[in-house]
């Protein structure tokens, strides 16, 4: 007997099908536990392409510079905050809870070696769907992704001494500031990295307001978001009173005749460019730059050029963008410099 394959017949076995999966779905028995792990062969299928996805979109979206080998220490101090409870470190073991998961948290010392900095790149920038890792808390922080893949790059190697250094400062018996220190350093002057600002002679209420915009994701950083995240009102006072307190930048702008100098006094009236120190002085709710450092300065407004969603600075509080983009591209560094002393 011949049985005959029609549009029809095909159509309603491929109908058939679908309703018996949905079936399967619909009766809870598939077991989804992550005790239960995969089969090995679904195991081989996911890893196999989620490499193929990472390779292609790596190509296509990671920049050419996916790597910043400056500012080490800011990418260890959210390392150790967010990462290595599942991947653990130099020294340091992943919690057993994270490593119950399905599939588990791959060991970096080992699994960084397989990717290049561009794959590094797009799965921190992007995450990864169904394995727990998450995309950058900060999407528009290109620069802080890139921070994190020189310190990716650089675990395979890593000694757990050389780790501590990247992470701690020793002799700080309150926890808070202990954590804070980690990072921006016992005296509030970020200890030497060009991605840190120095803290010590900015206003309290400044330092607070900081805090509480990254907390509440109005200021954008994965870094600052996630050490701001847990702390309350009065730690965020404590925090900011105590910093604050140390001796760091200056109160006025240094003196000088330049186009720089200028700029901070005056700004550009041609390119509707306002005076530096109209906004940028004590007493104003804005930030003290006088004494900051130049590669904080100079990073933080090439970025701010970077972000064309902002065009109107009156119709916005991010005015920072639009000011930026008004200040021409090769009096970014001399200005960065001025302000800083130098």
């Amino acid at each position: 007997m011949t049985i005959r394959i029609t549009w029809a017949r095909a159509v309603a076995a491929l109908v058939a099908l679908a309703l018996a999966g949905l079936l399967f779905a619909w009766s809870g028995v598939f077991n989804i536990a992550a005790s239960s792990g995969h089969w090995k062969v679904t195991d081989w299928f996911l890893h196999w392409t989620m490499r193929n996805s990472v390779r292609t979109y790596a190509a296509i979206t990671a920049p050419d510079d996916p790597r910043a080998d400056a500012g080490l220490v800011s990418a260890a101090g959210l390392f150790k905050a967010s990462c290595a409870a599942c991947h653990g470190a130099p020294g340091v073991r992943p919690l057993p809870v994270m490593q119950a998961a399905t599939p588990p948290a791959p060991d970096l010392s080992v699994n960084a070696r397989e990717w290049t900095d561009k794959q590094i790149f797009w799965i921190l920038k992007r995450g990864v769907k169904y394995t727990g890792m998450p995309g950058w808390a900060a999407r528009d922080r290109d620069d802080e992704v890139r921070r994190m893949v020189a310190f990716v790059r650089l675990l395979p190697g890593m000694t757990p001494a050389t780790y501590r250094t990247l992470t701690e400062v020793p002799g700080i018996a309150d926890a808070r500031i202990a954590t804070c220190a980690g990072c921006h350093g016992a005296d509030g002057r970020g200890r030497g990295q060009p991605d840190m600002p120095i803290l010590g002679g900015q206003s309290p209420a400044y330092l607070r307001a900081a805090l509480t915009a990254y907390a509440t994701g109005k200021r954008q950083s994965a870094v600052m978001a996630n050490a701001a995240a847990t702390l309350t009102p009065a730690d965020m006072t404590r925090l900011a009173d105590h910093f604050a307190a140390m001796p760091g930048i200056g109160r006025t702008a240094p003196s000088g005749t330049t186009e720089a100098a200028r700029i901070v006094r005056e700004g550009l009236p041609k390119a509707q460019l306002p005076a530096c120190a109209s906004c940028h002085a004590p007493g104003k709710p804005f930030p003290v730059l006088a004494g900051q450092r130049a590669s904080y300065i100079a990073q933080r407004l090439r970025h701010w050029r970077g972000d064309e969603t902002v065009v109107d600075a009156r119709k916005s509080q991010a005015t920072m963008p639009v000011i930026a983009r008004r200040i021409p591209e090769d009096m970014i560094d001399p200005l960065a410099r001025y302000l800083a002393g130098r």
